[in-house]
């Protein structure tokens, strides 16, 4: 079973990953925009960080209540395309999930299709489009189709995971169609996506983070 302190756990390893891996995601940015990339998700996840060290009331707030929280923060922290997309992310996949207080296997399963669902339909674009999409709709096809065939969320998640990981790759070899980065044609191959990137770093947060109780 799933708890939200294992959520709150979730939320905080990520903004520690977003801190360490900043200069790279700039780095990536550098190639195909304005190389801010990894700063906007350091503000993103640190205000996500510091919203909830100042919630007097955490311990009583839900799963379903901290994507609330987490969604909204991150919206309100980051001025970029990227805030609406994951603050969508966040509030679908809260929807999905609101009043429980404890997440089954099924319930893990449906909060992440409506997040990888909800970014999707916010952004408007496709696999191909050298996106976050890149990762996350291989990872949410992967996640519906291997959960259905197993009922294990750990397992199938893994093997989403692991989809993400060559959507993100795939993303070297592709032509930029979004944002300032389309603009400049064949220079954009050989780059490899930041906001991919940053997705990827997100789901294998995730799974790194589950409890002995959902990994047994």
């Amino acid at each position: 079973m799933y708890y939200p302190a294992n959520f709150r756990d979730f939320l905080n390893n990520v903004t520690e990953t977003m801190e360490r891996e900043k200069d790279y995601l700039c780095e990536l940015d550098r190639k195909l925009g304005d190389g801010d990339h990894g700063v906007t998700m350091s503000i993103g996840w640190q205000a996500i960080k510091a919203e909830l060290a100042k919630q007097e009331a955490i311990e009583t707030l839900d799963c379903s209540k901290l994507a609330i929280l987490a969604g909204k923060t991150f919206l309100e922290a980051v001025g970029s395309s990227v805030g609406p997309l994951y603050a969508t992310g966040f509030l679908r996949g809260a929807k999905a999930i609101k009043g429980k207080d404890v997440l089954s296997d099924a319930d893990l399963t449906a909060f992440w299709l409506a997040f990888m669902s909800g970014v999707k339909e916010r952004g408007q674009a496709e696999v191909g489009d050298k996106t976050m999409i890149d990762t996350l709709e291989p990872a949410r096809i992967v996640l519906e189709d291997s959960f259905a065939a197993s009922g294990n969320f750990e397992e199938a998640f893994r093997t989403a995971v692991s989809a993400a990981e060559t959507g993100m790759i795939s993303t070297i070899d592709l032509l930029s169609k979004r944002g300032r980065s389309s603009r400049l044609g064949d220079r954009s191959l050989g780059n490899q996506d930041p906001g991919a990137t940053s997705a990827y770093l997100i789901l294998t947060n995730f799974l790194v983070s589950l409890p002995e109780s959902v990994l047994d």
